[in-house]
């Protein structure tokens, strides 16, 4: 139970941000547009988030860092549209574009932190996130230190928001159409849903999440920023996206245990199946697991039939 305790706190700690980013990576290709920018997207948040906690930390106090990560899901939002415009309006392929946006928001953030801060990375935040207990849930024997003990409370907001996800996507005529100009474009278009205004709003969407997920991870694990503050956990949550077969919940159930395998490393010492396996390989683990699920050695997946494939009105 005690090795239970350490492990659970720990890898929603870390899953958190793969959630917020991952459900980013479902609306926008259940809409048929393939986002390899959530690392952009992410970088772009973590930058936005780090910068606002460390220029406003004395205006707005304790609420500092949930204003940060709403301020950096407005920006990241908006740099998305540069994706949405390359690969619905433009038609050009949604891989490179994706690839670009991952380029272009590392080189943005890193030149305008050495020309505001003059070196590589930003000071520490003053106003992190930091973890509480839940009044009375934490009080329950077993499952209070598990799961409402020295937690985030946007590992709680991560939960809540994969759930409206599923709700918004799967019960609601806005979820309805979404899914249908990711399945049939033409068959939507016919019916009168607007098939680029659609995709722009994932595409948006994917991008405030992304930025809501990198916000939360240089908030809460890294306090500053850097090139190295996101280092692959926007392919983390893309490969999540998959692994999780393009599903809201899906995706959260594969952004904890990416998150589970990236808690090993921290909680290794204590566990002692791990203590003696070098701390190279469990560091490394994440990234393999990922590999293997992009790889699609993990299941099967079968993505929106539209999915990558520009639409022109008229065809199919």
């Amino acid at each position: 139970m005690e090795i239970l305790q350490s492990i659970i706190p720990t890898a929603l700690f870390f899953s958190a941000p793969l959630i917020f980013t991952a459900l980013g990576g479902v609306f926008s290709e259940r809409s048929g547009v393939i986002n390899i920018g959530l690392e952009g997207l992410m970088i772009m948040g973590a930058f936005v988030g780090i910068v606002f906690n460390l220029t406003f930390a004395d205006v707005f106090g304790d609420w500092t860092p949930w204003v940060s990560i709403f301020v950096a899901m407005i920006v990241s939002g908006i740099f998305s549209i540069i994706h949405a415009v390359a690969s619905v309006s433009l038609r050009a392929n949604q891989v490179v574009s994706g690839v670009a946006i991952n380029m272009l928001a590392l080189g943005i953030g890193i030149f305008l932190t050495k020309e505001w801060y003059g070196k590589g990375q930003t000071e520490m935040v003053s106003k992190p996130f930091y973890t509480t207990d839940v009044p009375f849930l934490s009080d329950i024997p077993v499952i209070g230190p598990m799961f409402f003990q020295s937690m985030y409370m946007t590992t709680y907001l991560a939960i809540f928001l994969a759930i409206a996800s599923w709700f918004v996507l799967f019960k609601t005529p806005f979820g309805l159409r979404l899914r249908a100009v990711g399945e049939h474009p033409m068959a939507a278009d016919t019916n009168g849903v607007n098939v680029y205004k659609m995709r722009y709003i994932a595409v948006i969407l994917s991008g405030a999440l992304g930025g809501l997920g990198g916000s939360v991870y240089a908030l809460t694990i890294a306090s500053n920023f850097s090139h190295a503050t996101i280092a692959g956990q926007g392919f983390m949550s893309l490969a999540a996206v998959i692994f999780g077969k393009w599903h809201p919940l899906g995706a959260m159930g594969a952004a904890i245990f990416f998150g589970l395998a990236q808690s090993l490393s921290v909680v290794s010492s204590s566990v002692p199946l791990l203590q003696d396996v070098p701390q190279v390989f469990l560091l490394v683990a994440p990234y393999v697991l990922t590999i293997l699920a992009l790889a699609g050695l993990i299941g099967r997946a079968d993505a929106p039939k539209a999915n990558g494939i520009p639409y022109i009105k008229g065809t199919r």
